[in-house]
């Protein structure tokens, strides 16, 4: 397929195209068309001629060999399915999208649960990629996977991997101390959790976090539940349930603040007025929900790609010793957290 073609099935122009294609952060066009132009280069195979490209920019053409596509793999470790999961789905088109301007392409794409499929497994042993990205929170079986599969692997997430392996981190634990204090500053000082726990850095920190500020823990006041709208409405309801006295929730991703509101405000208690939540992440649906959610902006868009400049930059030979980047974050401030009211209902004092 050609970009004309592309064009002409996107209903757009043939500049619109390439800029979306070859340019970086481009304004070219709205979301919603990138989105679609996307889609379209995805399901068409279409490759770019680097060639070309290189001729049009002024630079030597590479030679024949070189031209041709080299292969990705990205694995969502932490997630059941990859569309549930906004956050690491954002990084993987940032990563797909950087990738195609070098050449690359994303051969497979799939997550933890599909590596218990032999077919799956065989198939993507059989057929390995030039090098993986790994999205997320990993286990020892995943990452013997990759070992043994790919020579160039890199990690993209918030729990950071050992210092052998190229990575590119906004730390989980840095994270959730901010959160907390954030918290703290508008004068809570019983914070619950929704989240998982189990090798869980957010969950790890939190514990840490509070007891550096001197405020009380109590595992009643935490709920261990899977990332995700059903975990965080499951999660939610376990609070209430047992009562737990708190009046701020941290919730260790917005997936799970998203379901948490959602059993709270079945209930009846006001959001922020009764009960405060924040949420890590930052995904786009976030600012379209009543009220909106304040959340840990992660800077995803800059991560996939930097994830994609590494893998690249060490598959064709680039840097040797492992690259650990850390990026920043910032609080997006915005409407689940308040002060604590001084006659606020609460878990602990309504029935449930």
């Amino acid at each position: 397929m050609t970009l004309k073609e592309i064009a002409q099935k996107a209903n757009v122009s043939i500049s619109t195209v390439s800029r979306v294609i070859n340019q970086k952060n481009t304004k070219a066009a709205s979301q919603e068309v990138q989105e679609r132009i996307w889609e379209i280069v995805r399901e068409s195979g279409y490759t770019p001629n680097t060639s070309a490209r290189a001729l049009k920019m002024g630079a030597k053409a590479p030679a024949a060999v070189s031209a041709l596509p080299k292969t990705i793999s990205c694995i969502y470790a932490r997630g059941e399915a990859a569309a549930s999961d906004l956050f690491f789905s954002y990084i993987a088109k940032s990563i797909e999208q950087e990738a195609f301007k070098s050449n690359f392409f994303i051969k497979h794409s799939f997550t933890a649960l599909d590596l218990a499929n032999v077919e799956v497994a065989a198939r993507v042993a059989n057929s390995p990629a030039d090098g993986a990205v790994i999205l997320g929170r990993y286990d020892k079986q995943i990452l013997k996977f990759f070992t043994e599969h790919y020579k160039h692997i890199v990690y993209a997430g918030l729990n950071p991997m050992g210092s052998k392996y190229d990575q590119v981190v906004c730390d989980g634990r840095e994270i959730t101390f901010s959160a907390i204090s954030y918290l703290q500053e508008l004068g809570h000082t019983k914070i619950g959790y929704i989240g998982e726990q189990n090798n869980e850095i957010r969950y790890t920190a939190f514990k840490e976090a509070l007891k550096s500020f001197n405020l009380p823990f109590s595992q009643k006041n935490t709920a261990n539940v899977k990332l995700s709208h059903e975990g965080g409405y499951q999660g939610a309801y376990r609070l209430m349930e047992a009562k737990a006295d708190v009046t701020a929730i941290f919730c260790a991703n917005d997936n799970t603040a998203i379901g948490a509101i959602k059993a709270i405000r079945e209930k009846g208690y006001g959001i922020p007025e009764d009960i405060s939540i924040i949420g890590v992440d930052d995904i786009e649906t976030a600012q379209y929900l009543s009220p909106m959610l304040t959340t840990v902006h992660i800077p995803t868009e800059e991560m996939g790609q930097l994830a994609a400049k590494i893998l690249i930059d060490r598959i064709n030979g680039g840097h040797r010793i492992p690259l650990k980047l850390i990026l920043p974050f910032h609080i997006a401030k915005r409407d689940t957290c308040a002060t604590p009211a001084r006659n606020g209902k609460t878990f602990y004092n309504s029935p449930v």
